[in-house]
């Protein structure tokens, strides 16, 4: 994709993803990946600027012998993803009414 993601924005996505099902890193990175050049060294990061603001917990589970790190959302993590959302809202519509012409400076 062609517009450059922001870490703010690569948060609000991670958010979302983690919103809809417990998921773990590369998993995440695949659907971040739909929308933005992200690599590990920038996501984990992220991830644990999220968790260290209590947006995420995480928890250990197996998988072919080997122990994944889970992310889960928490209730503070769910405010901030709402407060994203609508603040996403917004964005997309004031660059959407400048883009067609609707609102002019």
């Amino acid at each position: 994709m062609y517009f450059p993601v922001s870490s703010l924005l690569t948060e609000f996505l991670i958010l979302a993803v983690v919103d809809r099902e417990d998921s773990y890193g590369y998993e995440i990175s695949q659907t971040v990946k739909l929308v933005s050049d992200i690599k590990e060294s920038t996501l984990y990061p992220i991830l644990r600027r999220l968790e260290q603001s209590g947006y995420l917990t995480t928890y250990n589970r197996q998988y072919q012998g080997r122990n994944r790190k889970y992310y889960a959302m928490t209730d503070a993590g769910r405010t901030q993803l709402a407060f994203l959302r609508e603040e996403w809202h917004a964005y997309r519509n004031t660059i959407d009414d400048i883009t067609e012409g609707g609102l002019r400076g």
